[in-house]
């Protein structure tokens, strides 16, 4: 009887065997890895590169608020896509959605992710959406405008922030000028390689099949913006992004081998998101550099943290004492090349500039910083020595911020053996006091250069009713600030 039930188990093996096909095996195979991208530059300079265009694009394009019904189905796809990515290489994207007509969609070094209204509208279903997110997602995986900006500045790009930052000079005002590629009416313009192009299909095909989205839509969407075109002119899309080959085919080829799995490709929030996309007012790239030439940008919600100097536009009420004064004990911070001791009562973040900011909860209000400390850098433009180039930062800073005066000279002093310059700054203070006027605000700025000429700069941050009183606080800051 054993060996009956045994031959009757080994003969339904082999009927089932039988039955299912070769290539059905062989198509069983084994699941896609992404791959190591490696960095192609420091982590936090791609994220402080990517946060200082995405502070210029908010002042070009208009951007839906991330309050909107369809920025919120975007982000929440977004994370979806971004859920399927290991840690060890993911980077902190964030999803934006622009009121602009052409079908788009662009990256910014460090994760920001822009889709274009027209996009959201030209594709027949989530997937197609999802495969151009995964698409932009996976240049910034690959970091591919950081290796394009290599190509066309040089090897010494790396050099601290070096000069990745092109022109951009002061994170606390600093505006794009050049980044190996430019703000062209409020487009970051960057020439993907073909090789770029076919790698960003590759890398966001894992990431589609990964999410349950069918990679294919991803290349036949592509596909449908190319017999759009019809060989000229075309969406925006496609001179930024040129065309590797025959898309639908290589990423057929790829998927090939690959455990089969069930893909959810659509959605009703896909369709709800595309109807309520077709209510909101968009414009063409002509319009929108028009409005941008003539200041007629005004985004009513941006990130937290975009914002143009330590003393910004926006105001506060007045603010106890006791919620912002620093605690006797400290932590220590090491990160990115710094090493600082900042009071246990405060938080560390970063901000959308670039900038390191060190304050108390209540010291700070989107748009405004009231309390704390600012540490950046910048490349300055043919200085020659530190007095040049903090000159040149004071002028960049005081310029941002109307109303800024400079108080007394520069004066040299020393921060752990290394040479640098001290002055005070003047402004208007975001805290209003009790007659509803603003109070005047106390800023210190100490500049210290590196030996490959790139400054580093902090910025003490107080009302001057309150500054002396955080004096001792902020000199045991610089006194233990080291760079590495």
């Amino acid at each position: 009887m054993a060996t009956s039930r045994y031959s009757r188990a080994l003969a339904v093996l082999l009927v089932v065997w039988i039955a299912f096909p070769a290539w059905m095996w062989a198509a069983v195979g084994t699941a896609p890895v992404l791959p190591d991208p490696g960095l192609a530059a420091p982590r936090d300079q791609q994220i402080q590169l990517g946060q200082k265009a995405m502070a210029e694009i908010y002042k070009q394009m208009p951007v839906l608020p991330d309050s909107s019904p369809v920025t919120q189905y975007v982000q929440s796809l977004g994370r979806k896509l971004d859920a399927v990515i290991p840690q060890q290489y993911n980077w902190p994207y964030q999803f934006h959605v622009v009121q602009q007509k052409d079908i788009n969609a662009f990256a910014l070094p460090g994760g920001p992710i822009f889709v274009n209204v027209g996009t959201i509208l030209a594709a027949d279903n989530e997937a197609e959406l999802a495969g151009v997110i995964a698409h932009e997602m996976s240049h910034v995986y690959m970091q591919h405008s950081v290796k394009q900006m290599q190509k066309s500045t040089g090897p010494n790009i790396l050099a601290g922030l070096g000069q990745i930052l092109g022109q951009m000079i002061g994170g606390v005002g600093g505006t794009i000028a050049s980044i190996g590629g430019q703000i062209t009416g409020g487009m970051l313009v960057m020439k993907y390689s073909r090789q770029d192009e076919a790698q960003a299909d590759a890398v966001g095909a894992i990431i589609m099949y990964k999410a349950g989205y069918n990679p294919v839509y991803m290349a036949q969407f592509f596909q449908k913006l190319q017999q759009r075109s019809g060989g000229s002119g075309g969406p925006q899309f496609l001179s930024d992004h040129p065309n590797p080959g025959n898309r639908v085919q290589a990423v057929q080829n790829e998927i090939k081998n690959w455990p089969p799995r069930q893909y959810q490709n659509n959605s009703q929030q896909f369709t709800a998101a595309k109807q309520q996309a077709s209510t909101v007012q968009a414009y063409t790239a002509q319009q929108i550099q028009q409005m941008a030439q003539a200041g007629q940008i005004h985004n009513t919600s941006v990130p937290a943290g975009v914002q143009t100097g330590p003393a910004a536009q926006g105001t506060m009420g007045n603010v106890a004492s006791q919620q912002v004064m620093p605690s006797g004990s400290f932590q220590t911070y090491s990160q990115g090349g710094v090493s600082i001791q900042y009071p246990s009562n405060w938080q560390v973040g970063q901000q959308q500039d670039g900038s390191l900011l060190m304050a108390p909860a209540a010291g700070v209000t989107q748009g405004a910083i009231a309390y704390g400390v600012l540490i950046n850098s910048a490349q300055p433009q043919n200085a020659t020595s530190l007095d040049q180039a903090t000159s040149q930062l004071i002028a960049s800073i005081v310029q941002s911020n109307p109303g800024m005066q400079q108080s007394g000279t520069p004066q040299s002093i020393r921060v752990n053996g290394v040479a640098g310059k001290s002055v005070d700054l003047m402004v208007q203070s975001p805290i209003q006091g009790s007659n509803g006027q603003p109070l005047q605000e106390h800023d210190w700025l100490v500049t210290l250069q590196r030996p490959n000429g790139q400054l580093v700069y902090l910025i003490f941050i107080a009302p001057q009713r309150d500054f002396s009183q955080l004096r001792p606080t902020y000199e045991q800051m610089l006194r233990s600030f080291h760079m590495q």
